[in-house]
């Protein structure tokens, strides 16, 4: 299953802030305001305790939709759940949140604007042979990928789907998806998440 970044260590870029560190501190912060203990939250969003609380205390890595499941708990976004808390723009996140096997695989969430619930606008890129296999998001979620270099390959129930770069592809994520890369070198391309 994929994962967001354990540590700072494991990212190719130094520089980025360790998206866990931000995950812990606001799932504690967001759990407290909300006045629900570890348990209480583990019930609501079918996440493990143990899990909660090896997140708040940065030890435990987390899928990227088990974050949706906690963050639609807390009745908060994804993006408030991996911003820095003392981020001073809203919108602008520019946070590294999932890194492949390939070391030029990854996903870096660059911002968001407000839609029914909230867009995410991500820069994704995939090495030779990676695979990013995604869970169902809720029904109303839909994807918008635009590819800037390489082939993208996009598996969906419908089938596969193959978008070159300078081509497009929209479709609903409410079933499970896989993202991969079609081509010799790497694939990179923009991704927004409206919902």
């Amino acid at each position: 299953m994929s994962t967001i970044l354990h540590s700072q260590e494991e990212s190719a870029d130094r520089s980025r802030p360790d998206v866990l560190a931000h995950v812990g501190t606001n799932l504690r912060r967001m759990r407290q305001e909300k006045d629900l203990s570890q348990s209480a939250l583990a019930e609501k969003s079918g996440i493990s305790r143990r899990m909660i609380v090896g997140l708040e205390s940065g030890e435990a890595n987390i899928s990227l939709s088990s974050l949706d499941r906690l963050a639609a708990a807390l009745d908060v976004s994804f993006s408030e759940m991996v911003r820095s808390p003392d981020a001073p723009d809203n919108r602008r996140i520019g946070t590294l949140a999932w890194a492949g096997a390939h070391p030029d695989s990854h996903a870096t969430l660059l911002g968001t604007t407000p839609a029914a619930r909230e867009a995410e606008l991500w820069l994704w890129s995939l090495g030779e042979g990676e695979r990013y296999p995604a869970e169902a998001d809720a029904g109303h979620w839909h994807e918008m990928l635009f590819v800037i270099e390489g082939t993208l390959v996009v598996e969906t129930t419908e089938g596969a789907h193959v978008v070159e770069p300078g081509d497009y592809l929209i479709f609903s994520s409410a079933r499970p998806y896989v993202f991969s890369n079609g081509s010799a070198g790497n694939v990179r391309f923009v991704r927004n998440v409206v919902f």
